[in-house]
């Protein structure tokens, strides 16, 4: 099972060649095309005629978002905007977004990544697929539309939402493949429950999981409830969106597409390169990318790299599946929220306090989150006109800026804790049966 044998299965020497060859023109198109890279690589004394071996890469300095939100939202493209054919976006900490761009063969490159993965845990051009995450700047939808309809899969568009809907097409199209998250995956299987369907009314057979962490326990509650076999895949729209890894059906880490990306793993607070077989931080270099080349991005994700081949006979670098974040990050139904996002927009309203919590929990196997705080003037609890309007003001923004809804609740003036030292400001109650009183 695979779609491009020859790259896939590629000798480690070979893989290797190819590799600095990339490495050497995709130095050579930041120095040339990006200010940004230029200055940055001439103040590191990194010219392209250095890159002499895969090991020079220790001398180009890290790449991190900041460096693309600081250059929002065209400034760190390498080509002119007539070849780019596509725009994708991630939220930014202050509801700015990072902005990615994508050339034809940028597109091709990325349908092609997505195919191999698919095809590799048993996804074949019989098969009907249906897409359960948004459609939109997020890149996890056509991410894996344009990467299955690559293949001759047939591709239902369905998009989030809409649950019991969802579960008609499911049924009624035949669905034998299906892509959404972990978590909405169950609640999914729980609906159908609820309307009186059992796993052998539909033909589902493999699900592409992706856009959040889950746990082994999760995947085995999904294969249960579903009848179906589970794959994790990884990506982010910085590198290129999913594609950047996946399983294969033997399901001993993610294969890297290392024709496309140089991974390497750091110590997060030295920033040191890191021996192989060690855990740390996940850095990428884009080997491919035409529209918006990133050198040594890092991703703040925890992971390992194994280098063994795979029993599958593929020879690319597997990654563990990814067990944290180096900063606070939070990923809310597939979306990435960070505290400081609430904060900006909290800090918009004169009305309350800058004290507030972020409850996390899991209902219906969906993360949700709860924003708690504090009006100024304890009376506002009192006129409950005010304190809806107040309300739905709070959360008309936050769903703008964060891209989701979120539960805004006022309490009391005074009424939560207060920290001489950094506050802490995340209550997650995701594994627990009860809420604690706060």
């Amino acid at each position: 099972m695979f779609w491009q044998k020859d790259i896939e299965t590629m000798p480690r020497q070979e893989l290797e060649k190819l590799q600095l060859k990339k490495l050497q023109w995709v130095v050579k198109h930041c120095y040339d095309n990006v200010k940004f890279y230029h200055d940055r690589l001439d103040q590191a004394g990194v010219n392209p005629d250095k890159i002499k071996a895969l090991s020079d890469l220790q001398y180009i300095p890290y790449t991190t978002k900041d460096d693309i939100r600081d250059h929002y939202p065209y400034g760190l493209f390498a080509v002119p905007m007539k070849k780019v054919v596509r725009i994708h976006a991630s939220s930014g900490t202050t509801g700015k977004p990072t902005v990615v761009g994508y050339t034809r063969q940028d597109l091709k490159n990325w349908a092609d990544m997505v195919t191999r993965f698919c095809v590799s845990v048993g996804v074949t051009d019989e098969d009907v697929a249906q897409i359960s995450f948004g459609y939109g700047l997020f890149t996890g939808a056509l991410g894996l539309h344009y990467g299955l309809e690559n293949m001759g899969v047939a591709v239902v568009p369905a998009s989030s939402g809409n649950t019991e809907k969802q579960i008609m097409l499911l049924k009624d199209f035949g669905v034998t493949t299906i892509i959404s998250t972990p978590s909405y995956a169950l609640y999914m299987a729980e609906v159908a429950r609820e309307m009186g369907y059992t796993k052998e009314d539909f033909k589902l057979r493999i699900g592409l999981f992706g856009s959040e962490g889950s746990t082994v326990e999760m995947r085995e509650q999904i294969e249960a409830a579903w009848g179906l076999f589970a794959t994790d895949n990884y990506g982010m729209s910085e590198l290129v969106g999913p594609g950047v890894s996946g399983e294969c059906h033997v399901r001993e880490g993610l294969h890297f597409a290392e024709d496309h990306f140089l991974p390497e793993i750091i110590d997060a607070q030295s920033g040191d390169v890191l021996p192989r077989g060690e855990t740390g931080e996940l850095v990428v270099t884009t080997l491919s990318k035409e529209a918006i080349p990133l050198l040594r991005y890092r991703t703040k994700d925890i992971t390992r790299l194994n280098y063994e081949v795979c029993p599958c006979g593929r020879t690319h670098v597997r990654m563990d599946k990814v067990t944290g974040r180096t900063d606070d990050m939070l990923k809310i139904r597939g979306v990435n929220v960070f505290p400081s996002q609430v904060e900006s927009v909290l800090l918009l309203f004169p009305q309350i306090s800058p004290n507030y919590q972020l409850v996390l929990r899991r209902e219906d196997f969906t993360d949700t989150m709860e924003i708690r705080v504090e009006p100024t003037d304890g009376s506002l609890l009192e006129i409950y006109s005010e304190l809806e309007k107040l309300q739905q003001s709070i959360r008309f923004k936050m769903r703008t800026v964060l891209g989701i809804d979120v539960k805004v609740s006022l309490v009391e003036p005074k009424s939560m804790e207060r920290f001489a030292g950094k506050a802490r400001r995340i209550v997650d109650l995701r594994n627990q049966k009860e809420d604690p009183k706060f």
